[in-house]
């Protein structure tokens, strides 16, 4: 189901760091380490979380950064998978 304005505020107000694009259809984040290895170390971690919930990000993948954006296709907006994917990426031991 796709979320309203209302619930999309809500839901990222629970999520640090996590923005919100102008047309309101997706949630970004960019993630910054320390080498190439941290970097896909974290892109590992994030694939197991996309795969476990069959739920798929968009990834763009720099040399000590990740930038991830989440939405749902299927309903041309965001969904509450969306901002779960997002909580567990954020529950990810960055260091």
């Amino acid at each position: 189901m796709r979320l309203n304005e209302t619930q999309i505020q809500t839901r990222l107000s629970a999520l640090n760091d996590w923005q919100l694009d102008n047309t309101q259809s997706h949630i970004w984040r960019d993630f910054k380490f320390n080498n190439f290895y941290q970097t896909m170390e974290f892109v590992n971690a994030v694939a197991a979380i996309a795969h476990s919930e069959d739920h798929h990000p968009e990834l763009e993948i720099g040399y000590n950064h990740c930038r991830i954006k989440y939405t749902s296709h299927s309903i041309n907006g965001l969904s509450e998978k969306d901002f779960i994917c997002a909580g567990q990426i954020n529950a990810l031991n960055l260091t």
